[in-house]
């Protein structure tokens, strides 16, 4: 009875883990079907932005699921979801991440201080500049707690519960409320090896 419990069990997670696998590798897809409009948004900018990055911040932000592929809306007109065009979505994305870049490149902090302060804002590129150069999940951890989360009316550092893989590994999938996405440049940076994995299948 015991040797059929585990059979069962196991089976359930070959079947679960190969569902997730399948769909993964359609949202993968799904995404690099926006690489020529990436590429042609990217070709209108100067910037040190790269195709493969702006990918898997849209596979990070949508999976290519919603009009407003790299929910851009908020750092547009401070308003979620009012962008209705996806190249829009992928022009004004872009034009945040080539800030971020260039601010990143003049305070001498890391790519995924950038990449971190899409999702926070540019001033956290500043703060970790005093803090190191390097952007670390405890810097975000920090930054959303007495930053991000106050600024928004969470003084008390109440969180809830985030049930994401890369946060549950990383920090028991944890976020401050009204404290952003403190795994968010992690989740781009595996992101990013999906996209590049994924590309390699379809040259």
């Amino acid at each position: 009875m015991k040797k059929k419990i585990i059979s069962i069990v196991l089976l359930a997670l070959l079947i679960f883990i190969a569902y997730r696998t399948f769909t993964t590798y359609q949202n993968v897809k799904n995404v690099l079907s926006y690489r020529t409009m990436v590429r042609e948004v990217l070709d209108e900018n100067d910037t040190t932005a790269n195709e493969n990055l702006v990918l898997a911040m849209i596979y990070t932000e949508t999976k290519g699921q919603e009009e407003d592929l790299m929910q851009s809306s908020e750092s547009s007109s401070g308003v979620k979801n009012t962008i209705r065009d996806s190249r829009e979505s992928v022009r004004q994305g872009i034009t945040v991440l080539s800030d971020n870049l260039e601010e990143a490149q003049k305070k001498k902090t890391d790519v995924w201080s950038a990449v971190q302060a899409y999702n926070f804002g540019k001033n956290y590129i500043g703060f970790i500049s005093k803090n190191g150069g390097k952007n670390t999940i405890k810097l975000a951890k920090r930054y959303s707690k007495n930053v991000v989360a106050p600024s928004l009316g969470n003084k008390t550092g109440k969180t809830y519960r985030y049930f994401n893989a890369v946060a549950l590994f990383y920090g028991g999938g944890e976020l401050y409320k009204n404290g952003g996405n403190i795994y968010y440049a992690k989740q781009v940076s595996l992101n990013l090896l999906l996209i590049q994995f994924v590309s390699k299948f379809q040259r």
